[in-house]
């Protein structure tokens, strides 16, 4: 006889038990959110450390290129205000010139007028647009003196020359707004660049910012390494260069008994290379004055320096007035080879020549090298080999 026991579903097992329908869906569920767990990263999508320090390196690059702009565009405002300013002072003198030439016409005009020697239009004199039109008809100007018309010529003139300067001071006044408005653009864009790279250093955990210090010295070793390298080969062709002209005077002293060309000519060479040298070490106890001073973007010292501000303060205490921006800097002395760099020489980096040190031999420079740091002596390798743009020698 069949049962009348309805069967029970068979349901799902687990471990070899059944488990209820509730449990199963329960445990559905938990499945699907350990997928979903394990289908996400286990990180945030945050840079790389390496990546975090290249940025930041770049944006105090950026930095530096838009300081300066800055500085051209302050240097440009500060000669344009002068200009102004002059021009301004020139205006008021010949307003007064003119208002003392007005009240001398005037005077000529009255008289005239008192005495019936002239048109009753004498009166309208001051007012008429151009005094020439006034006194350009033959019947008044043969009435005047000798001094009188000099009077009006010199009023003219005076006219004139005014007019020219009030047009050459609105001009200058519109390129002084203009130099002004670059100003605080540069500025701006300086104070966005270094504000995005500490925004970039603030986000590191200290384990990160260790190991950007372990990455940072490393970096300094293999420039100092690249510094000791540089120093032994201009070592070895100083000592090339001795050899030869030991040699050759030598020779000169064995086949020319007079040498008498050869001494003059040695002299003079010498007599400019030492000028040359103490203006180099002028420039160099300049520069060792100012380590530990703070790098400040736009500054020229006494207090602080950015890195033209800096090597322009070092030679203008040895003599030397060398313009405010690094691409002016650049172009002011002789290109020379790296293997042939001496103390005092200009030390450029990078394809824009946005950064600069003075060279104080041994392949190392003391310059000023970024917001947050001091001005100290590094190694001209302290970018790499290849952030080396040029080498140029002042005097």
């Amino acid at each position: 006889m069949a049962s009348h026991r309805k069967s029970r579903p068979a349901g799902n097992r687990v471990s070899g038990i059944r488990t209820p329908a509730i449990a199963t869906a329960a445990l559905t569920s938990v499945a699907l959110l350990s997928q979903t767990a394990d289908a996400s990263p286990s990180t945030d999508d945050r840079p790389s450390l390496e990546e975090v320090e290249k940025k930041v390196d770049d944006l105090y690059r950026q930095a530096e290129a838009a300081t300066d702009k800055y500085n051209a565009a302050k240097e440009r405002t500060t000669k344009q205000r002068k200009r102004v300013d002059t021009l301004l002072d020139q205006v008021a003198e010949r307003t007064r010139g003119l208002n003392d030439a007005r009240e001398e016409l005037g005077s000529f005009a009255a008289a005239q007028y008192r005495t019936g020697a002239a048109v009753p239009d004498t009166a309208t004199f001051l007012l008429a647009d151009s005094p020439q039109d006034y006194f350009d008809h033959a019947q008044v100007m043969n009435r005047l003196t000798g001094r009188q018309k000099a009077a009006v010529d010199d009023y003219i003139t005076q006219q004139s020359q005014a007019m020219e300067q009030r047009r050459e001071a609105t001009e200058s006044l519109q390129t002084l707004t203009e130099t002004q408005d670059d100003l605080k653009a540069a500025k701006a864009t300086v104070q966005k660049k270094l504000s995005d790279a500490r925004d970039l250093l603030s986000r590191l955990t200290a384990e990160e910012k260790a190991r950007l210090a372990a990455i940072e010295k490393q970096k300094q070793e293999e420039a100092a390494r690249k510094a000791a390298e540089l120093a032994r080969q201009q070592a070895e062709e100083q000592q090339r260069q001795a050899d030869a002209a030991a040699q050759q005077q030598q020779q000169a002293q064995t086949g020319d008994t007079s040498g008498t060309g050869t001494s003059d000519s040695g002299s003079s060479g010498t007599s400019t290379g030492t000028a040359s040298a103490t203006q180099a070490d002028k420039a160099l106890a300049f520069a060792r004055a100012q380590i530990g001073k703070p790098y400040v973007w736009g500054a020229t010292g006494p207090g602080s320096y950015d890195c033209s501000g800096l090597t322009q303060a070092a030679w203008k205490a040895a003599g030397v007035d060398l313009p405010r921006t690094t691409y002016d800097q650049v172009n002011a002395g002789t290109t020379v080879p790296l293997s042939q760099a001496r103390p005092g020489d200009l030390v450029f980096f990078y394809s824009d020549v946005s950064h600069v040190g003075i060279y104080i031999g041994n392949g190392m420079m003391i310059h000023a090298p970024k917001p947050g740091a001091y001005v100290r002596e590094e190694s001209i390798y302290y970018d790499g080999e290849s952030a080396i743009h040029s080498v140029v020698r002042p005097a």
